[in-house]
């Protein structure tokens, strides 16, 4: 500190808690909408700041030494709770906060020292101006990928990881802020210069890290996507080629049917043909019979899994219940629905080679509920399936859709889980069915 009366210190506790409320509203995801939060951010500025300003007349020795550590801990409590991040990601920003705020604290306490013989507005004017730099860097250069980083660390740092990182920088700070430090030195000087390098470039290596790690899984969802896409064309052609050879069987059909018709015209025998059309209905009745739903899109896809899954003596459960149209994209219906027979038909052939004469079994559960959309599928599946956050692993799923099914569920806020009930393997969904604004695709 350098001293001053009670308003030039209202003045640097103002500049500090907000530039400190600002830095750190960049970087996290609010909980509630801009409205709410600037008056939350507000009333908490005003009371720290009456109480700081009160604490610094009755006893000023004390309030140097701890009135920033007061402030920014309640700053820190009620940050955590105003932010839709996790708690450890949430202690990490707020950390990673406090290490910027050290660098402006600092910075402007140096500059007046070293530069304007120790004079107090030189010390405000310099914490603005670092505090406009950082927050217009992070605006323009960081905001989305620091974001997209907290999304990363989330899903792949492990939390002993992330407090090391927390613990590592508020070190850091501790040493630069030491309140019984007094003599500036160029020694001192020296230490606090590369204190900040080192903490700085530990976050820097950190964040490259993990951003890279989170870039190479969304690179494998795109991967998973292309082979997804694979198959389902490899599907679509399945079903081409055997409309084409139903469509010759059919005009080859036809034509002895014409043939047998026209005879009994010929010859009169009116009974014998009405015998026969009858009979002739009973037969496409029975052909008809195979169609699984009216959904076209949904009944061809099913269809063609079907076929595989029979084809690989898998025994095949169907119930499904669902309409000729539904607001629900056919695409998202197809992509949820492919992936996961897919993977069924996957579970079953890795227990078949395991064991080549147990019997293996596919329950596909689809139903419309009022304004959701149920689905169920149950397959046979080693013992040893693992999950992992909540998803099976690669290696039990052939490395195909699961993340797939996840995304395309969650557009339509849809809840899912993924379990293995002794050697059978369960996924269920469920999800919104829009009402409007959406077209089938």
């Amino acid at each position: 500190m350098l001293g001053g009366t009670v308003y030039v210190a209202l003045v640097r506790f103002v500049i500090s808690l907000l530039g400190t409320i600002l830095l750190f509203s960049l970087m996290s995801e609010p909980r509630y909408h801009r409205k709410k939060m600037i008056v939350y951010y507000s009333s908490l500025s005003v009371l720290l700041i009456a109480v700081a300003c009160i604490w610094y007349v009755i006893h000023w020795e004390s309030c140097v030494r701890l009135v920033a550590f007061v402030m920014y801990a309640v700053f820190a409590v009620c940050s955590m709770f105003w932010s839709r991040d996790s708690i450890y990601l949430s202690l990490y920003k707020i950390a990673l906060t406090f290490y910027l705020l050290a660098v402006f604290l600092i910075g402007g306490i140096e500059v007046s020292v070293i530069f304007f013989d120790k004079n107090v507005w030189a010390d405000i004017i310099t914490r603005i101006l670092l505090i406009l730099f950082m927050a217009l860097f992070i605006e323009k250069r960081i905001k989305q990928s620091i974001r997209g980083f907290g999304d990363y660390v989330e899903k792949e740092l492990d939390k002993f990881s992330v407090m090391v990182l927390i613990i590592s920088i508020l070190f850091g700070i501790g040493f630069i802020l030491n309140p019984n430090v007094r003599e500036q030195t160029p020694y001192r000087l020296f230490q606090i210069i590369m204190n900040f390098f080192l903490t700085g470039s530990l976050q820097l290596l950190v964040f490259r890290l993990y951003h890279h790690i989170g870039k190479e899984k969304e690179y494998q969802k795109e991967n998973q996507l292309m082979q997804m896409n694979h198959r389902l064309l490899e599907r679509n052609m399945e079903i081409m080629e055997e409309a084409v050879a139903s469509g010759r069987r059919f005009r080859h059909d036809a034509r002895h049917h014409n043939a047998v018709i026209a005879e009994y015209a010929r010859r009169g025998q009116t009974k014998e043909l009405l015998q026969y059309l009858k009979e002739y209905d009973r037969e496409m009745d029975e052909r008809s019979a195979g169609n699984i739903c009216a959904n076209t899109a949904v009944n061809n896809i099913l269809s063609a899994y079907t076929r595989r899954a029979k084809r690989e003596q898998i025994k095949v459960i169907l119930d499904v219940a669902l309409g000729r149209s539904i607001t629900v994209p056919n695409i998202d219906l197809v992509t949820i629905l492919a992936n996961a027979y897919e993977n069924a038909i996957y579970g079953c052939e890795e227990v078949k080679r395991q064991s080549p004469e147990q019997k293996c079994f596919i329950h596909l559960m689809l139903k419309k509920k009022k304004n959701k959309l149920v689905i169920c599928c149950r397959n046979t599946c080693r013992m040893e399936t693992e999950l992992k956050n909540g998803q099976p692993k690669l290696e039990y799923t052939g490395g195909i859709g699961v993340l797939s099914i996840i995304k395309t569920a969650e557009k339509f806020d849809g809840e899912y889980d993924f379990k293995n009930e002794n050697g059978v393997f369960v996924f269920r969904l469920i999800m919104n069915i829009p009402t409007i604004g959406v077209e089938n695709s």
